[in-house]
């Protein structure tokens, strides 16, 4: 498995714009379950985060991949542990990303971007006002038995990013929480598809995170999780795990 593959494999989302946070004004009328579900994953108290730290790992045959962070969200700092330097305070800001070098623009940033979104898309849903957002109702599980309310994030084809054109539908159950994924690259993008159970719930103080994800990608077998999550509150130097 060459070490470019390994990088493709990393980035299964959107990226839209230089912030995370960044939201687009006349955006289209969403339906109501959308705030909810932000709601249900910590919204109301998003303003007391003052950090979060998590390690993203992927596996997959060939692939092995654990990385950590720790994020800023007020700053946008971010910060990571290498293998050769150990851990690296403060790298780089995501405001001044236009400034850093190429390895940063093209490699750690998307890096960083592909957890983030994995650990807090409910949340993102919510803040890419840029995405097209439908309630489809009630539809079988992907897997498994059951059913639960289908809910289409899809963004859109032009407008900037490293994969235009992607989709996320999720299905979410009656406590608001994702309970199945199903990921469409847009255009020719590979990896095309990927499908994931959401299991593994913790909370680390206000905010609620999935933690597990068993699926596939482009029908191989997929593991994708988060250990080492925790998060830092306004006024506190004490780091919250996430249990």
């Amino acid at each position: 498995m060459t070490n470019s593959w390994c990088r493709t494999a990393i980035r299964l989302l959107p990226v839209f714009g230089l912030l995370i946070l960044a939201a687009t004004s006349g955006a289209q009328t969403r339906p109501p379950i959308l705030e909810q579900i932000a709601k249900t994953y910590g919204l109301d108290s998003w303003g007391q985060v003052e950090a979060i730290r998590f390690t993203f790992n992927l596996q997959f045959p060939g692939v092995n991949i654990s990385q950590p962070w720790e994020w800023e969200p007020k700053t946008g700092k971010i910060s990571l542990w290498t293998p050769f330097y150990g851990f690296q305070k403060g790298i780089y800001v995501r405001s001044e990303l236009s400034s850093q070098p190429d390895d940063v623009k093209k490699k750690i940033d998307p890096e960083f971007t592909n957890g983030n979104y994995w650990l807090l898309f409910p949340l993102h849903a919510f803040w890419d006002t840029s995405a097209t957002v439908t309630d489809q109702g009630t539809h079988k599980l992907p897997v498994g038995q059951g059913s639960a309310e289908l809910v289409s994030v899809k963004y859109p084809a032009e407008g900037g990013g490293y994969t235009p054109g992607d989709t996320w539908n999720l299905y979410v159950g009656k406590d608001n929480r994702v309970e199945y994924l199903l990921f469409h690259h847009g255009g020719n993008l590979k990896p095309a598809v990927v499908s994931a159970t959401w299991t593994g719930y913790k909370k680390a103080g206000p905010l609620l995170f999935s933690t597990e994800h068993r699926g596939t990608i482009d029908g191989k077998p997929l593991h994708l999780f988060f250990t080492d999550v925790s998060v830092k509150l306004r006024g506190s130097d004490t780091w919250v795990k996430a249990e």
